[in-house]
């Protein structure tokens, strides 16, 4: 369905903390709660405040390796209660994609973690682990202990005409060393050996959208993420606000060069950005103004001037770039404008 919202050109004010303007925080996990074991700095104390304050939280991940017990039993113990109601997997909405395709009890090649199987099994299919096992369907997730046979046999199963389901395609995962490969590399390398694609269940994708809404009953969410081309995106899909943090993948230059769909509503240093007003962003005869900072384009390049927080005068750039974009993407240089913030 076509979306008929205006293009965003600035992110917007809110008088009020996100964490009162909003009823469901749906947050992303990997880059925004924590980072391999870890919680990201303020995470902790944030949520806890969001949730003291009546927020419901919510978490919502791409990754289909774990099921919703481990990762709650995870959150738990990083000091961020949670139950397994509270945490919706890609797994959950791709074994969902698959059930309404295929008869209750079917065999599903299955290449992934538990996670994935436990969801399949939730939804009344059988993951097997070979195509000997006359599978009616594959289906790909992310597992960090996948080695080359695993995927070697959903090619053998793709390359017979089995349909193929992906639990999410993103190509990158946060780590605690950095950024590593994630299930849409390995999806990719199916891809390659059959010339076939997918169907994709998660982020930014609508079965996601469904499957959160349907166990969430949100009415007011928030997608709260760190990636502009799933967690953004999805909720541009699904017309509800988002708030981008800058503590996972996306960082300065990838958001002020982000087209219409993965431009968010709000921006953040973190997680406390659940927990303050957000700041108007105004349109002026010298150009965009949020805080002490004033943002224009000139002659192809963003010019910066003023003072002020470094974030204040990215929302300000962000406005000044989105708007010369229009529903497109500007070549704009915003080199100098990034290292005058720091960013």
């Amino acid at each position: 369905m076509a979306r008929h919202t205006p293009v965003r050109t600035r992110t917007e004010a809110s008088g009020r903390p996100l964490s009162e303007a909003y009823d469901t925080a749906l947050l992303d996990l990997d880059g925004v709660v924590y980072a391999g074991g870890a919680a990201i700095d303020h995470a902790v104390e944030s949520l806890a405040a969001a949730r003291s304050g009546g927020m419901h939280l919510a978490y919502v991940t791409n990754n289909a390796s774990r099921t919703p017990e481990a990762v709650a039993e995870h959150l738990t113990r990083l000091g961020v209660p949670a139950g397994t109601g509270d945490v919706i997997t890609s797994a959950q909405a791709v074994a969902r994609l698959i059930a309404d395709q295929l008869p209750a009890g079917s065999r599903v090649l299955t290449i992934g973690g538990e996670g994935l199987r436990v969801a399949l099994r939730e939804r009344g299919l059988e993951p097997v682990d070979s195509l000997d096992d006359d599978p009616r369907a594959v289906v790909q997730g992310f597992d960090p202990s996948l080695g080359w046979q695993q995927i070697a046999e959903a090619a053998y199963a793709v390359a017979r005409g089995l349909p193929w389901f992906a639990s999410n395609t993103d190509l990158t995962i946060p780590t605690a060393r950095g950024t590593a490969p994630g299930n849409g590399a390995l999806v990719e390398a199916v891809r390659i050996a059959t010339g076939k694609r997918p169907q994709v269940a998660g982020k930014p994708l609508p079965p996601m959208h469904r499957e959160t809404v349907l166990r969430t009953g949100a009415e007011r969410p928030l997608v709260v993420g760190d990636r502009l081309d799933t967690d953004i995106e999805g909720a541009y899909a699904g017309e509800v606000d988002s708030l981008l943090v800058l503590t996972g993948v996306t960082d300065a230059a990838h958001l002020v060069a982000a087209p219409p769909r993965h431009r968010p509503t709000y921006v953040a240093a973190d997680l406390r950005g659940l927990l303050t007003p957000q700041p108007e962003v105004t349109a002026g005869a010298d150009g965009f103004g949020c805080g002490g900072w004033t943002a224009s384009v000139r002659d192809g390049a963003a010019a910066l001037d003023g003072d002020g927080e470094a974030l204040d005068g990215l929302r300000a750039l962000c406005a000044a770039v989105w708007t010369e974009a229009g529903d497109g993407e500007a070549a704009v240089d915003t080199e100098k404008a990034l290292a005058r913030l720091g960013l």
